[in-house]
């Protein structure tokens, strides 16, 4: 059987530019989970100068909260860096559309259940709670976790292949330019 051997693209701008765009959205989704956690921790809604003050009790613990944090913060990089980074990989159409979703579904997929841990007292880390609070939240929590556990690397293998194949068909001399 004669199979024909794929062609291997580039990353197109489109697909960075999204990955970019979903990057943002992290950053911006953070940036408001840290405004909570901010009047979590005054325990108030407080904005001076401006004439706001109110009384507010957030739940949720610093922990959860610097996690679901840096969290979103660490796959908002994760995302840009692979829309930019990708033009130094040499995948098929196919394989960018894996990398592509892998990324998506690790990036949101490990943000907002971490997230959720914080105002469900849970960490999601096993089902039925393993040493840490148990119950219906955080076994769907839980459950949630598994699609960017598996995407994970799934995304970094694919990634590692396409720029292993890049630096195959870039010459030397290109790269000590």
């Amino acid at each position: 059987m004669n199979h024909p051997i794929p062609e291997h693209h580039a990353i197109t701008r489109r697909m960075q530019a999204l990955l970019f765009l979903h990057g943002l959205a992290l950053f911006s989704v953070g940036l408001l989970f840290g405004w909570v956690w901010f009047f979590n921790l005054l325990q108030e809604i407080v904005l001076w100068p401006l004439p706001i003050q109110i009384d507010m009790q957030i739940p949720g613990d610093s922990r959860a909260y610097r996690m679901g944090h840096m969290e979103a913060i660490t796959q908002a990089l994760l995302l840009m860096a692979l829309a930019f980074g990708g033009q130094f990989m040499l995948l098929t159409k196919k394989q960018y559309l894996l990398l592509f979703w892998s990324a998506l579904i690790t990036g949101w997929c490990f943000t907002l259940p971490a997230m959720a841990n914080t105002f469900f007292g849970t960490r999601g880390l096993a089902f039925g709670g393993g040493p840490f609070q148990g119950g219906l939240a955080n076994d769907i929590i839980y459950l949630f976790g598994w699609p960017p556990v598996v995407c994970v690397h799934i995304l970094f293998a694919i990634a590692i292949l396409g720029v292993y194949r890049f630096l195959q068909k870039t010459p030397a001399s290109e790269s000590e330019q």
